[in-house]
């Protein structure tokens, strides 16, 4: 019911579970709302193993802080190779268009942060900004069983003992824009054919699975950037809709609310989903009432218990 395993497969560019996002999260810092809380989680498969991650591949979070559902920040991740067990990330942010457009541009705010592969999270900070990689307690909840069998709840959290590798980074609120209303999504570019490309991508939680019916649908989507969403989609994302029992007019308002695929996020503001979305947020029941117009019942799940108070927030790994 996510976008936990929607890509996988569906093109050769996404075949690789280390390039594929589960879930993004965009917060406001618990005591300081002057920063905010960036979360991307990698590889629905994580093992406890150093193999979680790729070395070739970059991970983005983007920012929209005008409105048009196109990059003006960038904050990219690399990580180096695997090495005695041992593994660092650097973090890039590329503010301005031109500059959030190109992926080898920007200033590197982090350099050789260690990986974490055990329990203690490890953790940089520098120049304003704090960073965590590693393998983590997934904070997804959801029963897919039960969807897939007619929204019949087993009342089994499926994800409750998963692991997941979280890429998380805490900024100062000015990084992202001069206003305090921004569009987020994050996107995995894999090198294809001696380029690199956009293999993943996700905004608000379960677009993807949900909302592109066939394989080619999810193939362009995932490749595609937020501004093309609506030339592209709205009309299929409008026909779910009406699938499950809105009438045409109120089914294109609900697409139009859904596109572009960016998660929404004031910063002034610690409400969560739909704003942002925090780590404690019951969105699979919030879409499937959406999605349904209320005629099926709440799952029974609740979040995870395994989150943490501070940095990184996400849990210690099973």
């Amino acid at each position: 019911m996510a976008h936990h395993v929607s890509g996988l497969g569906i093109s050769p560019t996404s075949m690789d579970p280390r390039s594929h996002i589960t879930d993004v999260y965009v917060f406001q810092q618990p005591g300081d709302a002057e920063r905010t809380v960036l979360v991307m989680n990698i590889n629905p498969h994580s093992p406890i193993t150093a193999d979680a991650v790729d070395s070739e591949s970059v991970y983005e979070f983007g920012v929209d802080n005008d409105g048009d559902a196109v990059n003006d920040v960038a904050l990219r991740v690399r990580f180096s190779p695997v090495a005695a067990y041992t593994q660092t990330a650097s973090v890039q942010l590329a503010a301005g268009r031109d500059a959030a457009a190109d992926v080898e541009a920007g200033e590197t705010v982090i350099a050789h942060a260690p990986v974490t592969f055990g329990t203690e999270p490890e953790i940089t900070e520098a120049g304003g900004f704090r960073f965590f990689a590693g393998l983590r307690s997934d904070p997804f909840f959801a029963d897919p069983v039960g969807a897939g069998n007619g929204f019949q709840w087993t009342g089994k959290d499926f994800f409750a003992d998963k692991n997941v590798f979280g890429i998380v980074l805490e900024v100062p609120n000015a990084v992202l824009g001069p206003e305090p209303r921004v569009g987020v999504w994050g996107r995995v570019l894999v090198p294809h054919d001696g380029r690199l490309v956009q293999g993943d991508r996700a905004g608000r939680p379960g677009i993807d699975n949900n909302f592109n019916q066939n394989d080619d649908d999810k193939r362009v989507w995932n490749q595609q950037e937020p501004s093309k969403d609506r030339e592209l989609f709205l009309d299929k994302f409008a026909h779910v809709f009406e699938h499950g029992g809105h009438p045409r007019d109120r089914a294109v308002a609900l697409a139009e609310g859904l596109l572009p695929d960016l998660l929404t996020y004031d910063r002034t503001s610690a409400d969560g989903f739909p704003n942002g979305r925090n780590l404690t947020d019951d969105v699979i029941n919030l879409g499937i009432a959406q999605l349904s117009n209320g005629a099926v019942p709440h799952d029974g799940l609740a979040p995870h218990d395994d989150l943490r108070a501070d940095f990184p927030f996400l849990g210690d790994p099973h």
